[in-house]
């Protein structure tokens, strides 16, 4: 089970030596977790995974390990073993894909594909466990889950090395397959200085509105300290405010510091963005979807609107400069904060 990433097969289990009524009783103990039929998972190491990422991640992994060689992960599996944010893990099935044509079909959970792909790009784990790659990806979730699954994966893959003419190669076998004009459209709109799935459905979400070009990790330096802003519109910054900034790294948030203490820092940012002349309004995950979107695209125009009456439809002639000279000093920001 180490060598396997936590994972053991029933045929293993019963090869180790076991009688089956022995294994029957260290899955009602909760030693062993069945996943899939004929693999079972470490139970401890089960119920300390998240069900954001860590189980939906090992639940992939068992599938692909009940199958035969030829299978590969892909879709939201692939995304998941290489880090790439989804929209919400906790309902996806575990998806494989093998070379050929035909339907797809989804039983036990794990969904099948029969699709072809290009060696390049298949890709093998230090595990041995083989995924199509970051451009593919993307391409397979658009088509499977809409054009905002496919942005999200885009912005990703642009950030961490992919270009946007790799998308479209991976995208062109596909011109007549279900679903490829939304991918078209995602790849199209992808900017790699989103930071994470938040930060490209809030883009999303003010392009949507029609307010104005909107502008992404915009630079200020109010008294000498380095901010970077998540968006922006004019004279008015949007802030993307999650959870995850308050739960610390051990708990697979970002926090380093106590949540009094990101709190406290969190203040100072806001006023220091406003002491610029900038008006500011902070975005949550709730307001992307459902009815809290218009909602919320109602409030974000109002407060938009506001600041357009006090400092104008145009970024102050100082403000852009100041950015133009630090983004050419800073490049693309680091995680700073």
């Amino acid at each position: 089970m180490a060598a396997q990433g936590g994972l053991v097969t029933h045929a293993q289990v019963l090869e180790s030596g076991l009688r089956p009524a022995q294994a029957t009783q260290l899955r009602r103990s909760g030693d062993l977790v069945r996943l899939v039929r004929g693999v079972y998972a470490d139970g401890e190491l089960w119920r300390s995974l998240d069900e954001h990422v860590g189980r939906p991640l090992l639940r992939a992994r068992a599938a692909l390990m009940s199958k035969q060689r030829t299978w590969v992960m892909s879709h939201d599996s692939a995304a998941l073993v290489m880090g790439m944010p989804l929209i919400d893990a906790r309902s996806s099935d575990a998806h494989l894909t093998r070379p050929g044509y035909g339907t797809a079909w989804t039983r036990h959970g794990i969904a099948h594909h029969y699709a072809p792909y290009a060696d390049h790009q298949l890709v093998t784990t230090s595990l041995g466990e083989r995924h199509l790659d970051a451009a593919r990806t993307v391409a397979d979730l658009g088509r499977e889950h809409g054009e905002l699954a496919a942005l999200v994966a885009a912005d990703w893959a642009l950030r961490h090395g992919s270009s946007k003419a790799r998308l479209i190669e991976a995208s062109l076998p596909m011109a007549h397959w279900p679903g490829i004009c939304g991918v078209r459209s995602a790849i199209q709109r992808a900017d790699p200085r989103a930071e994470s799935a938040a930060e490209s459905l809030a883009r999303d979400l003010l392009q949507e509105m029609g307010i104005g070009e909107v502008d992404q990790q915009f630079p200020i330096l109010p008294g000498g300290r380095l901010y970077w802003c998540d968006l922006r519109v004019g004279n008015h910054v949007f802030e993307v405010f999650g959870r995850i900034k308050l739960v610390p790294v051990a708990d697979g948030g970002v926090a380093t510091r106590s949540p009094t203490e990101v709190a406290l820092d969190d203040k100072r940012r806001q006023r220091a963005i406003r002491d610029e002349d900038l008006g500011l309004s902070e975005i949550t995950w709730e307001d992307f979807f459902g009815p809290g979107r218009a909602a919320a695209q109602a409030r974000l125009r109002a407060d938009y609107l506001t600041t357009e009456r006090r400092f104008g439809r145009d970024l102050h002639p100082r403000l852009a400069r100041q950015a133009a000279e630090l983004r050419e000093r800073h490049g693309r920001r680091d995680r700073e904060r």
